[in-house]
């Protein structure tokens, strides 16, 4: 059985980030979710609540592949272990352009370098190629409409933290 691995912070998760997912659950047997939280960074939604979003969200994004597609939690660690320890033998990433690539292609070479792990490279939607969670938080902290980048409960989550926070 194959099993890749779609990594990210999902702060929060876009149509992109589902896109992506449901490509991936069309190429492989099993699809895991990993919400990676990223400790440089000051995330809006609490990643528990970034996890609990994806599982709420990514039945009607997936189709028929639903219970080919699961999401976990990384708690800290190199991406190659929790890739490890799901099983994994490929990442797949989406890229939106040149500097995703850019970025990218260093961090699947160390990967592949640590532990063999390949990493597959999928290229945005062109409708989603324009949208990142960081553009949706700041549309959003600033009073912007982002229901058409996010899904519904997503979008009320989203503007529920701001209002908390």
């Amino acid at each position: 059985m194959s099993t890749a691995a779609v990594p990210g912070s999902f702060d929060p998760v876009t149509h992109g980030h589902l896109d992506v997912v449901a490509r991936a659950a069309r190429l492989f047997d099993e699809v895991v979710v990993l919400v990676v939280p990223n400790p440089s960074k000051r995330g809006l939604l609490a990643p528990a609540r970034r996890a609990a979003l994806l599982e709420e969200v990514l039945p009607d994004a997936v189709g028929d592949a639903p219970g080919r597609v699961r999401v976990e939690l990384v708690d800290g660690g190199l991406l190659v272990d929790a890739c490890r320890r799901v099983g994994a033998a490929c990442v797949v990433k989406g890229v939106r352009g040149g500097s995703d690539v850019d970025a990218e292609t260093p961090m699947a070479l160390m990967n592949r370098h640590l532990s063999g792990l390949e990493t597959l490279l999928l290229p945005a939607d062109p409708r989603w190629q324009h949208v990142a969670s960081s553009l949706v938080r700041e549309i959003a902290r600033l009073g912007g409409d982002v229901d058409d980048m996010v899904p519904p409960a997503v979008g009320r989550a989203v503007r529920a933290a701001l209002a908390e926070g």
